[in-house]
């Protein structure tokens, strides 16, 4: 869920894979190896995402695997998560759609 979040908050900011690899300071192939779940974020990437989009990585770390965790409490933060994920989908699509419309 964390290789998703980070996806799409580079969507929401408008950003291509290429951009923003270029900004983070790391190769093209190694942010999509993250953003496919390929591989895990370690906290130096983490905290990069963080400060270049402002979010504290707290809210970041709000996706990670932990919360497959079972439990009510668990349970909630899962739903969440995935509202959120959600959200954040409808602003992509939103967004490429605009875009689409704008280059007719």
């Amino acid at each position: 869920m964390l290789n998703e979040a980070l996806r799409l908050v580079r969507a929401y900011h408008d950003l291509s894979q290429s951009e923003l690899s270029a900004q983070l300071g790391i190769s093209n192939s190694y942010l999509s190896e993250i953003e496919s779940g390929k591989k895990q974020p370690t906290l130096e990437m983490l905290n990069r995402y963080s400060e270049h989009f402002d979010i504290p990585v707290s809210s970041l770390l709000f996706f990670s695997e932990n919360l497959h965790q079972t439990g009510l409490t668990s349970n909630l933060r899962v739903g969440a998560a995935k509202k959120v994920l959600a959200l954040l989908h409808w602003v992509e699509a939103k967004s490429v759609s605009k875009s689409e419309s704008s280059a007719r």
